[in-house]
C-alpha cells in the first residue's frame, strides 16, 4: 500500500523542486529618469520585444542574488552610462503583469513583476550605451509622450503624470493584462 505524504512532510529540498517547477515569475527593475515633468525614454530596436516602441530609459531583469535597487542602478550604468546611487532611488510602484500568451518571450514566461523607481539625481550624461538595442534616446514631457510607448510602461507613466498634475496618486501596486 502506498504511503500518503503530506506537504508539511516534504523535505525542504523536495519542496523547492516542486515549487520551482510549479511557478516562476521574472522580476525586472525600471528606472525613470526625471527632469521636472520630462522623462527619458529610449527607442527599442533589434531586441525581439516591442521594437519600435519607446521605453523607460533604463530597465532590465534582476540577476540571481541581486537586490532590485542594485539592479536599477546597474541597468542605468549599462544602458545609459550614468551612475545612480541606491539612496537616490524613489520607489514608484510595483507592477504585476501578464500577457496571457500574447507576446510571450522565448523562455515561455508569461508573468512578470516589475519594480519601478524614479530619480532626479545621477552622475554623467545619459547616452545610448547599447546601440544594438536602442536607436534613439530623448527627453519627453509626460503630457506629450511619443507613440508608441511599451503598453505596461505607458500605464505607469500615465499614473505618474496624473500624480504630478494633482489628479491622483501612483498606486503602490498595479496590475496589467489580467
Amino acid at each position: 500500500m502506498a504511503a500518503t505524504v503530506r506537504k508539511d512532510q516534504l523535505s525542504s529540498v523536495h519542496r523547492e523542486e516542486v515549487n520551482k517547477d510549479r511557478f516562476r515569475v521574472v522580476p525586472a527593475a525600471y528606472l525613470i529618469l526625471r527632469r521636472d515633468d520630462h522623462v527619458l525614454l529610449q527607442l527599442r530596436s533589434n531586441t525581439g520585444y516591442r521594437d519600435g516602441h519607446w521605453a523607460t530609459g533604463a530597465a532590465g531583469h534582476v540577476e540571481e542574488g541581486e537586490p532590485v535597487h542594485r539592479a536599477a542602478c546597474r541597468e542605468a550604468f549599462e544602458e545609459l552610462g550614468i551612475e545612480v546611487e541606491e539612496s537616490n532611488l524613489k520607489g514608484l510602484t510595483t507592477l504585476h503583469r501578464t500577457n496571457h500568451g500574447a507576446d510571450r518571450q522565448a523562455d515561455g514566461l508569461d508573468e512578470r513583476v516589475d519594480f519601478f523607481f524614479t530619480t532626479t539625481h545621477w552622475k554623467g550624461k545619459p547616452r545610448i550605451m547599447e546601440p544594438e538595442k536602442a536607436s534613439d534616446l530623448d527627453w519627453f514631457p509626460l503630457d506629450a509622450l511619443p507613440d508608441p510607448v511599451v503598453p505596461h510602461e505607458l500605464q505607469v507613466l500615465m499614473a505618474l503624470r496624473a500624480q504630478l498634475h494633482g489628479n491622483g496618486t501612483v498606486p503602490p501596486i498595479m496590475t496589467h493584462g489580467w
